[in-house]
C-alpha cells in the first residue's frame, strides 16, 4: 500500500518540482542549445588551414592561400587567375586562390601637446649606476665608410679607455647594417642587463641605386607606420646621432641629393626614438673633407655623451632633444598632424583663429551660462595638392659603383635590371676539359648553355652569395621595367660575343666552338631573383620559341610569382636551411614573413610536380646548415616531393664580403662530407616510405643527385637526362601527352603531358653513384699542388675526396 501511495503522490511532486525549478531548467536549456547553434556555425566557417602539415601521401591535396601582400606590384601576372590546374592531376593539384584583405583597425592621428617638464632629464637612466653603451653602425659598398667607421670605433675606444671619460661609458661596438637583423636593434633595443643603456652612432653613405641601405630606410618607415608597433619604439635610447658620407662631384648641394640617404636615416630616427637627436647630422665629402668634418661630429658626439652620463640629458631645445627647431624635422610632424604639408610650424600660430583640436581650445573657451554652444569642428583638414608621383629609376645606372663592379667582374649588363655572364664551366667545356653537374645529371653541354638574368635584384641577402654588398635588394619590383624581347636580344648579344672572345684562348676546340654559337639553355639563376622580373612569363616564351631550353632557379620568397609561372624545362627551388632560425641566419630575407612565403612556395612545388620537373637546390655551408638537419631537410622533401634533390657544397669566392658575413674556407665541406649528408638523407626518406635514391654525381662540382626512383628509374636503370626536343614538342602542343584519364561517359582519353613524358636517355654509366660523374670523354686538368699525383715526390698519393672543390 505504501508504494502504491508514493507511485500515486510521484506526478504531484514532480510537477510542484518543475514548478519551483522551471526557470534555470529552461534558461540552460536555452543556453545549451545556443551554444551547440554557434558552435556549428562557427565550425562551418572556419578558414581553411593555411599551410597543411607534411602530407601524408602523395595523392593529398594541398591548400595554398596567398596573402594580399604577396601579390606581385607592377605585374603582367594577374592575381585573379592564378589557378594551377593545366597539366595537373586533379587528385594532387589544389587551386591557389587570393585571399581578401581585411581592413585593419582604424589610425587616428592626433598632436600631442609638448611637455615642458625638464625634471626628468632622461628618463630610465641614473647617471651614478647605469652604463652608456655606445653601438656605432654602419653600411658600406666600395669600403670606404667601412674604413671610416672603423678608424672611428679604433678612436673612440681610445677615447673611452682615457681617465678623463666618465667610467660608466663603455667601450663601442660596431655592426654591418648589411649582416644584421633589423628587428633586433631597430624594433627593439638590444638585450643587455637592465643597468646598461644604448646610445646609437649612425655611418652611412648615400647610393643612387637600391642597396641594403634601402632595405634599412624602408624598414625604419615601415617600423613607424606600423600599427602594431608603438610609433616610438626606440625612444628607450639615451640619444642617437647620424653622419653621412657623400659625393659633391655628383650631388653639388643638398637639394641635390647630397647625402640625402644619411638625412632620411635621421629624420626616421627621430621619429622613432621620440625626437633623441643628440647632435646634428654630420656630413663630409668623400673626394674632400669627410676626415676633417667627421673628426668635428666625432667630438660633438663625445661631448653629448658626456653631458648623458653625468646627468645633464641631452639638455636644451626641443622637448626630448638636444637639437632646436631649425632642422625641419619636428616641423614636418606638426604638419603631419595639423592637415597642412607646407606652412611651417612656427606661422601656423599666426594664421586664422580656426581651431581644429578640442585640446587646444584651452582657455580660449570662456564658460557662461548665457553664452552659447560653441561649435567645434571636427573635420580633418588636408591639403587638396596631389603628392607627386615617384619616378621609376633604373636599377643599376650606367653610372653607379654597382655597375662598374659587375662589369669588373664579368658580367655584361642589359639594359638597367638584367644582366649575363659566361661561366667558368662553358670556358672550361669550350676547351674539352669537362662540363658542369648538369652534363652529368640532364645532358646539358656546357658551351650550349647561357647563364643570365633579368633581374640583378633580390630579396635575400644570403651568406655565401658571390656578389653580396655589389647587387641591389628590394622586396617590391620599383624600376623601370625593360621589354622581354629587349632582354632576349640583348643577353644573346653579349653571350655570343663573349663566346667569340674565346676563338684566340688556347685549347678551344673548333667543333664546339662552332656548336657554341646556337644557344640551346639558359640557366636563368647567375645572381639576382629572375621570377622578381614582371615579365619574367614573356621572355620565357620568347626562350621557348627559340628552342632554348630554361632552368629556373627562385629563393621562394615569391609565392605568387611562382604560382602564376608558365611551364619551365626544370623549376629549381633553393632550400638553403630546413627550419626557420637557419634559413633566417643563412639567407639573411629581407621579408618579416620569410618562413611563411617558404613554405607556401614548397606547397606550390608540391602541386606542380606533375607538370614540370621540379628540383630541391641544397647549398651546404659547414657551421650553418649540416650539423643535425637531415631530418628537417627529409621534413621539406616530405612535404614538397620534388622530382629531383640537387645537393652541393658551398663554393667560396673568397670576397671580403664573404668574409664579414662570417663564411671563410672553414665552411666549404669536402666532398666526402657531402656525400656522407647525401646517404643520410637518402636513409631518412626511405625510412618514411618515400621512394628516394641516389641516381648521379658530379665530384668536380662537389655536387651529388637525388631522384624520384618512381618516376625517373625506368626498367631500373636511372634516366635523369631530358629529351629536350620532345619537351618543345609538347609544349607547343604539336605532340598529345601520355596521361590518360577515364570520363563521365567510361571512355578513356589522352589529356595533358607530364615530365615523364619527356625523359632522355639513361644517365650514362661514368654519372652514375661511385663512378665520379666527370665525361671520359674530356681531359680533367688538376690545379697546381691538387689531383691525384700532388705529392707522389713524398711518396705518398693524395685521393681526389680529399682535394676540397672551390670554384671561382
Amino acid at each position: 500500500m505504501a508504494f502504491q501511495d508514493n507511485v500515486q503522490r510521484l506526478p504531484t511532486e514532480l510537477l510542484l518540482i518543475w514548478h519551483s525549478h522551471r526557470v534555470p531548467v529552461l534558461l540552460s536549456a536555452v543556453s545549451l542549445v545556443a551554444i551547440v547553434r554557434l558552435a556549428l556555425y562557427f565550425r562551418g566557417k572556419r578558414e581553411k588551414i593555411l599551410y597543411s602539415p607534411v602530407p601524408g601521401s602523395p595523392a593529398e591535396k594541398v591548400i595554398v592561400d596567398l596573402k594580399p601582400e604577396w601579390l606581385p606590384e607592377n605585374t603582367t601576372l594577374d592575381p585573379s587567375t592564378l589557378d594551377i590546374d593545366n597539366h595537373a592531376e586533379d587528385t594532387t593539384l589544389a587551386t591557389v586562390t587570393a585571399s581578401k584583405g581585411k581592413k585593419g583597425p582604424k589610425r587616428v592621428k592626433g598632436k600631442k601637446k609638448g611637455s615642458d617638464k625638464r625634471k626628468e632629464i632622461t628618463p630610465g637612466f641614473d647617471h651614478k649606476s647605469d652604463s652608456i653603451q655606445p653601438i656605432v653602425f654602419f653600411q658600406s659598398l666600395s669600403g670606404t665608410t667601412e674604413r671610416y667607421a672603423t678608424q672611428f670605433v679604433k678612436t673612440f675606444t681610445s677615447w673611452t679607455s682615457s681617465s678623463e671619460t666618465p667610467s660608466s661609458l663603455l667601450e663601442p661596438q660596431i655592426h654591418d647594417l648589411s649582416y644584421l637583423e633589423y628587428d633586433d636593434f631597430f624594433i627593439t633595443l638590444p638585450k643587455a642587463e637592465s643597468n646598461i643603456k644604448h646610445f646609437y652612432v649612425i655611418l652611412i653613405p648615400t647610393y643612387n641605386i637600391d642597396t641594403v641601405l634601402s632595405t634599412f630606410l624602408e624598414n625604419l618607415q615601415e617600423t613607424h607606420n606600423d600599427f602594431r608597433i608603438d610609433t616610438a619604439p626606440l625612444s628607450g635610447l639615451l640619444g642617437y646621432s647620424v653622419f653621412g658620407f657623400g659625393d659633391k662631384e655628383g650631388w653639388p648641394s643638398e637639394e641635390e641629393g647630397f647625402c640625402s640617404q644619411a638625412r632620411e636615416v635621421d629624420r626616421w630616427m627621430a621619429k622613432l626614438t621620440g625626437r633623441k637627436r643628440a647632435y646634428p647630422l654630420g656630413m663630409g665629402d668623400v673626394k674632400g673633407d669627410a676626415e676633417t668634418r667627421l673628426g668635428e661630429w666625432r667630438f660633438g658626439v663625445q661631448e653629448a655623451l658626456v653631458e648623458i652620463a653625468e646627468g645633464r640629458g641631452l639638455g636644451e631645445g626641443v622637448p626630448g632633444s638636444g637639437d632646436p627647431a631649425e632642422s625641419g624635422d619636428e616641423d614636418e610632424d606638426v604638419a603631419d598632424d595639423s592637415g597642412s604639408e607646407t606652412a611651417p610650424a612656427g606661422l601656423k600660430s599666426k594664421k586664422s583663429g580656426r581651431v581644429d583640436d578640442v585640446e587646444d581650445l584651452g582657455s580660449m573657451v570662456t564658460t557662461s551660462p548665457s553664452d552659447a554652444p560653441i561649435a567645434i569642428d571636427f573635420t580633418t583638414y588636408k591639403s587638396t595638392k596631389p603628392r607627386p608621383t615617384p619616378v621609376p629609376k633604373e636599377m643599376v645606372p650606367i653610372t653607379s659603383p654597382t655597375h662598374a663592379s659587375l662589369t669588373k667582374q664579368g658580367y655584361s649588363i642589359i639594359g638597367s635590371h638584367s644582366g649575363v655572364k659566361i661561366c667558368r664551366w662553358t670556358k672550361s667545356a669550350l676547351r674539352g676539359r669537362g662540363s658542369c653537374y648538369k652534363y652529368s645529371f640532364y645532358g646539358i653541354a656546357s658551351h650550349l648553355c647561357m647563364e643570365a638574368t633579368p633581374s640583378l635584384s633580390c630579396s635575400n641577402k644570403c651568406v655565401f652569395c658571390w656578389r653580396h654588398g655589389t647587387n641591389p635588394v628590394g622586396t617590391t619590383w620599383r624600376w623601370i621595367t625593360d621589354a622581354p624581347d629587349l632582354i632576349f636580344d640583348g643577353i644573346t648579344a653579349a653571350h655570343y660575343k663573349k663566346i667569340k672572345m674565346m676563338k684566340g684562348v688556347p685549347g678551344v676546340r673548333a667543333e664546339r666552338f662552332a656548336e657554341a654559337m646556337r644557344i640551346r639553355h639558359c640557366a636563368l639563376s647567375l645572381v639576382g631573383e629572375p621570377i622578381f622580373y614582371p615579365h619574367i612569363n614573356q621572355l620565357l616564351e620568347i626562350m621557348h620559341s627559340n628552342r632554348i631550353s630554361t632552368f629556373l632557379v627562385c629563393n621562394a620568397q615569391h609565392p605568387a610569382q611562382l604560382a602564376a609561372l608558365v611551364p619551365v624545362t626544370q623549376l629549381y627551388v633553393s632550400i638553403d636551411a630546413s627550419n626557420k632560425d637557419s634559413l633566417r641566419k643563412i639567407d639573411r630575407p629581407l621579408h618579416r614573413d620569410f618562413w611563411e612565403r617558404f613554405c607556401a612556395c614548397l606547397d606550390i612545388l608540391r602541386n606542380r610536380r606533375y607538370e614540370q620537373r621540379t628540383v630541391f637546390r641544397l647549398t651546404l655551408v659547414k657551421g650553418f646548415n649540416m650539423a643535425e638537419e637531415v631530418k628537417g631537410y627529409a621534413d621539406l622533401v616530405e612535404r614538397a616531393l620534388p622530382g629531383f634533390v640537387e645537393v652541393k657544397g658551398v663554393t667560396y669566392c673568397g670576397t671580403s664580403a664573404a668574409g664579414t658575413a662570417g663564411l671563410t674556407m672553414e665552411n666549404v665541406p669536402f666532398y666526402e662530407e657531402v656525400a656522407e649528408f647525401v646517404t643520410e638523407l637518402e636513409k631518412e626518406l626511405v625510412a618514411r616510405g618515400l621512394t628516394y635514391g641516389i641516381g648521379a654525381e658530379h665530384a668536380h662540382s662537389c655536387c651529388i643527385l637525388l631522384a624520384d626512383s618512381s618516376r625517373f628509374k625506368p626498367n631500373g636503370l636511372w634516366a635523369t637526362r631530358i629529351d629536350f626536343d620532345r619537351f618543345f614538342e609538347l609544349y607547343d602542343g604539336n605532340v598529345e601527352g601520355t596521361r590518360i584519364e577515364r570520363g563521365e561517359d567510361g571512355k578513356e582519353k589522352i589529356v595533358g603531358w607530364r615530365p615523364e613524358d619527356y625523359i632522355g636517355d639513361e644517365t650514362p654509366e661514368w654519372a652514375l653513384w661511385g663512378k665520379g660523374g666527370f665525361d671520359p670523354r674530356d681531359v680533367r686538368v688538376y690545379r697546381k699542388g691538387k689531383g691525384p699525383n700532388a705529392n707522389k715526390g713524398n711518396g705518398e698519393k693524395s685521393e681526389e675526396s680529399e682535394v676540397r672543390v672551390v670554384e671561382i
